[in-house]
Order: structure tokens, then C-alpha cells, then sequence
């Protein structure tokens, strides 16, 4: 996701200080962490469908009334942009709003386990396990949400959207991971990923490394693997092998986006697998890079919001994710380079973004999902790390 900073509402407060966009800490309060665990009546996908047997889903009809009190969230940083909460925040003054910012799934479960309770937070597919396990979502009452029937069915009944008969999330954005290109370097583009492991562009070249799976996915499809989502343990190991083979084939494995960005921008790479976001992103802050889809096939990834079932504040819960799906907050999404979930957003986005915010631009991508063995692959790309 692209995570460049900008400037937060006056009445919103800051990200809680929890340490850069990829690491920190929060205060872990045995007793806190004790009763968190003890109100999620237990963990993983199984404790969804105990919540939703149990009629423990946050029921209830749509919300009309005048929002107040606390409404706190912990998402991706580019989600709580002013662009696209200050209409929220705007549209509602009595609600205070209080965000808090990561950088992986993985982490945000860490930070829930240790008692963090936010109300709403946000959830990708293909990292949703590890906010499962930690029993930080609970089922979502989809006839709350106004927007709920415009949602692409592609997206909206995708596989993980629902566990166990309860729907854990309401999908916003997608994306597409191909190439970020410099134009000079490459002034006929670039058109497979084993362009990442040329030796011609040796010590010039990035992976985005802030997470796992795409590093590991990508060098597969750039070695011949067209489904890296479905790789054996020998799979993996191999392909990690071959990533610690090329080592120094890469100048940086870039942590965030604004790290990425960098590099870039001082010109230490030319080359770098990335989203079309961040590509574009880059570019508008006058680095000439390009993005573009490899003949392997884009990876793609689908993020949106889901509610804990420690939430304090329902009614403004919902409300919020009614106004990140309704077709206005969507063609925000959209204009930034993502791939809008609400159909009725299409018409409303940019005619430069139109067409790659249509749903239609993910078709035949290669999704994102956990792979059955995402230890394995984790311990892998911890390895390569460390080299």
C-alpha cells in the first residue's frame, strides 16, 4: 500500500506512537492483553463462526442517527489520508476519530494480542490469518451497509471475504504488484520480471521487501513458477536459494513506500517490482518512472476494513465503512491508482485513472492469497533478510 505521509485533521489525532511505519512497539499490559483475549471467547477462523452461531454478529439496522463519542482505528497510513477521511470527519463533528498506523497484518495482530483495542481495522486477504488467529474480527451484519449490494461480485464473494459463515471484511481497493521502471534506463519499458535478476542492471535493483510473500512469489514467476501461491516446501526452499544466489543483484529491499520512493529519487535504482499506485505516486513528485505489467502476470492484492468485536462504538464503525464504499470515497481510491471495489466509483474516477480502476483491470491476474505453508515462506524470507 502506499504509505506517504500528509498532513492529519485538526480534530483527528495523530498516529499513536507506536515507532516508524514498519516497527515499533505498544505498551503491553499483561491484565489488558488478558481481558482482550478472554472477551474474543478464542481465536482463528473457528471463533467466526462461534460468534456468528452464537448471534454475536454487531447487528442492527443502518445507521441514521448523529455520530458521537471515540471512534478508533488501526489501518494501513494512506487509508486515514485527510482526501479521504476528512469528508468522514467533516461530515460528522461530534465524533472524535483516533488513528493508529501499520505496516503488516502481522503486526497489527501482534499489537492487538498485546491489548490494543481499536473498533475498526483494516484487513488484506492474503494477510488475514494472522488477525484471525489473534481473534480481532468479528462477523460483519452486511445488511448495515448501504453499499454493500454495489460491490463487485468478484471482490465481494471472493474466497476469505467469509470464514466460516461470517463475513470478517468489506473490501475497498485493490491492486496490482508489476514493474516501477526508470524511463531513461528502460525508454521501451520493460516486460517480464526476470528483468529483476538481469545481471546488466546488477546492484540497480530493488524488491519491495515489507513483506514476505511478494519477493518470494515474484522471483518464482521470474524463474518459470506460474502459480506461487501454491508452492511445495521444495518450491519455496528453491526459490529461496535462488534469492540468496542473486543477493547482490539487489541494491535494497525496500522497506516502505516512501522508502522505495527514495531510491528512486536519488537514482540508486532503476528497477523494482512495486503496485501502480506507488508508481504513479512516485512520478507525481517528478521522478520519470513508469509501471508496468509483466507478460508473467500481475500479482494483485485486495485490502478493506473489518470491526473487532471489542468495538466500543458501532454505530460510527458502520458509518465508516459505508463512507470508504460509497462511490464518491471510492473514486478517491481510484484517482490514486488503486482498483475501486464499488462499480458505481468507475464513472466518477479520472479519465487518466478510469481504466485501471475499473474491476475489470484485474482480470487474469494472479491473486494474493496465504499460502498453506506461509510459515515456511516466512522463514525464508526472514533468511534472505538476514544475508
Amino acid at each position: 500500500m502506499n504509505g506517504r505521509a500528509r498532513p492529519l485533521a485538526a480534530r483527528r489525532t495523530a498516529p499513536r506512537a507506536m515507532g516508524s511505519r514498519r516497527h515499533g512497539a505498544a505498551l503491553v499490559i499483561a491484565v489488558a492483553a488478558a481481558l482482550l483475549l478472554a472477551g474474543c471467547g478464542g481465536a482463528g477462523p473457528s471463533a467466526i463462526a462461534d460468534r456468528a452461531a452464537a448471534g454475536a454478529v454487531h447487528s442492527g439496522g443502518p445507521t441514521s442517527a448523529a455520530l458521537s463519542g471515540t471512534l478508533r482505528t488501526f489501518t494501513y497510513l494512506d487509508t486515514v489520508k485527510d482526501k479521504l477521511l476528512g469528508p468522514f470527519l467533516a461530515a460528522n463533528p461530534a465524533l472524535q476519530v483516533d488513528t493508529a498506523t501499520f505496516d503488516s497484518d502481522d503486526e497489527a495482530a501482534a499489537k492487538i494480542k498485546a491489548g490494543f483495542q481499536p473498533d475498526v481495522i483494516e484487513v488484506c486477504l492474503d494477510e488475514a490469518g494472522a488477525l484471525l488467529d489473534a481473534g480481532a474480527l468479528a462477523p460483519i451484519d452486511t445488511s448495515r451497509l448501504k453499499y454493500w449490494g454495489d460491490l463487485d461480485p468478484t471482490f465481494r464473494d471472493a474466497q476469505g471475504i467469509t470464514v466460516d459463515s461470517g463475513t470478517i471484511m468489506v473490501p475497498l481497493e485493490a491492486g496490482a504488484q508489476g514493474l516501477i521502471y526508470d524511463k531513461q534506463t528502460f525508454p521501451d519499458g520493460v516486460d517480464s520480471f526476470r528483468a529483476l535478476f538481469d545481471a546488466r542492471y546488477a546492484g540497480r535493483v530493488a524488491l519491495d521487501g515489507g513483506y514476505w510473500l511478494t519477493p518470494l512469489a515474484i522471483t518464482a514467476l521470474a524463474h518459470g513458477n506460474p502459480a506461487p501461491m501454491t508452492m511445495t516446501d521444495e518450491q519455496v526452499t528453491a526459490t529461496k536459494d535462488l534469492l540468496l544466489a542473486n543477493r547482490s543483484q539487489f541494491r535494497s529491499f525496500a522497506r516502505s513506500d516512501a522508502d522505495m520512493a527514495n531510491l528512486f529519487g536519488s537514482g540508486e535504482v532503476v528497477l523494482s517490482d512495486g503496485n501502480r499506485a506507488v508508481a504513479e505516486s512516485i512520478a507525481a513528485d517528478g521522478t520519470d518512472v513508469g509501471w508496468a505489467a509483466p507478460e508473467e502476470g500481475v500479482l494483485s492484492w485486495v485490502c478493506g476494513l473489518g470491526i473487532s468485536p471489542d468495538a466500543q462504538n458501532l454505530d460510527a464503525a458502520y458509518a465508516m465503512l459505508d463512507h470508504y464504499m460509497s462511490p464518491k470515497t471510492q473514486a478517491m481510491f481510484g484517482n490514486l491508482g488503486y482498483v475501486v471495489m464499488n462499480r458505481d466509483a468507475v464513472p466518477l474516477v479520472n479519465a487518466a485513472h478510469r481504466a485501471s480502476a475499473d474491476p475489470a483491470a484485474l482480470s487474469g491476474a494472479i491473486a494474493e492469497t496465504q499460502p498453506a505453508n506461509s510459515k515456511l515462506w516466512r522463514q525464508a524470507w526472514q533468511e534472505v533478510k538476514a544475508r
